[in-house]
Order: C-alpha cells, then structure tokens, then sequence
C-alpha cells in the first residue's frame, strides 16, 4: 500500500470539507425563501371548470383592512372597488371561505349549501329562509337572470328534477356557495359545468 505524505492528505481533508460545506449551502438557498417572499398576497386560482377560488382569509378583520379586502374580492369579480357596496357581506364570505362541505353541518368543521345561504340571509341580511334548497327556491321571487343583484339566489338541480343546490349571486355572473369537492367557494354562474345545470333565480322576499 503507498503511504501518502501527511501534507497531502492535510489538503485533501480541507479541499474534500469545503466542497461539502459549498454544496449544502447551495441547497440550502435553493430551497429556502425570503420571510417575505412567502405568502405575502391574498391567493387566487382557477382549477378545471373555470372555478375561481380565493383566500382572502389571510387578511386580518379590521377597519384598516376592509379597503384591502373589498379589493381582493373586486378582483374576483371583475368589478371596481366601488361597486361593492356591502363590507359586511364579503367579510362574512371571507370568513367562510374554503370551511369545507359537510352534508347537514352548520358550522366551521362543515357546512352544506342551504345551511351557508341560510346563515348569510340572517347574519347579513335580517331575513328568514327554509333550511332546505327546494323550499327556498318555492318561495323566491323569481327572476330573469338579467335582473339577478348582489345578495339575490341561485339555485341548480344536478341531475335530478328537484332543486338540490343554492348559492348566493355576487357579480358579474359570480356567485358565492358551498361546493362539495372545494367547501366555500366564488364560481362563474356561466362556467359550463353550473349553467347546464342552472334553474331558478330570484330574491327572497
């Protein structure tokens, strides 16, 4: 066996040290971020179906937030800042947003579609309405899907005859319920998916 001088394995034990210690610090910054950088701005996407969802949620719920919140939801929708007149509605969207689906829930471990429509009409609006889609669509005061205004309702039927699905119409063709892959959501009510299956619209009285 040759014997190698002990200057030589001196450098070799340094030069071998370094290259470890230059190759984790590479790693190191590829895969770290500023505190920054990381989730700084309210999150939206679209995923298949043109489905749009939003979180919003991140911001905190005071006076000098709402400004920054009408605008995220105005994005969204398509709409000015202005157009959006009612903060405690988007506020109350905001803090629903993404509680997940839960057939019969009423709360934030879950909720179903009637049970969100029928929390936003008390909470927000005063008003009363069935615990179950097909009883609130019978008592709507309908309309043609031109006239639909913020806080007016939508109802769908998924292949079946009666009414087994609500939401509450927002803007510019958007509305807000509970989907039961994605829980709390703002779709398009002309995305193919939910317009085949669009029925009823209207106001509750």
């Amino acid at each position: 066996m040759i014997s190698l001088p002990i200057p030589y394995k001196i450098y070799t034990l340094f030069f071998l040290t370094l290259g470890i210690f230059l190759l984790s610090g590479c790693l190191t910054r590829k895969n770290a971020l500023p505190p920054d950088r990381v989730m700084t701005a309210p999150r939206t996407k679209k995923v298949p179906g043109n489905t749009i969802l939003t979180d919003a949620s991140s911001a905190p719920k005071d006076v000098r937030t709402a400004g920054r919140l009408i605008d995220s939801y105005a994005q969204v929708l398509g709409v000015r800042p202005h157009e959006l007149q009612n903060t405690t509605l988007y506020a109350y969207i905001d803090e629903w947003m993404g509680i997940p689906h839960r057939p019969g829930g009423a709360d934030k471990r879950g909720l179903d579609c009637s049970a969100f429509v029928g929390m936003v009409m008390r909470d927000v609006y005063g008003k009363s309405v069935p615990r179950i889609s097909r009883e609130m669509a019978a008592q709507i005061k309908r309309k043609y899907e031109r006239q639909l205004q913020e806080g007016d309702l939508v109802f769908f039927s998924f292949g079946r005859r009666d009414i087994d699905h609500v939401g509450i119409y927002l803007h510019n063709n958007k509305f807000v319920h509970v989907s039961t892959s994605k829980g709390v959501i703002i779709s398009d009510l002309h995305d193919t998916w939910y317009y085949k299956y669009f029925k009823r619209a209207g106001s509750v009285r």
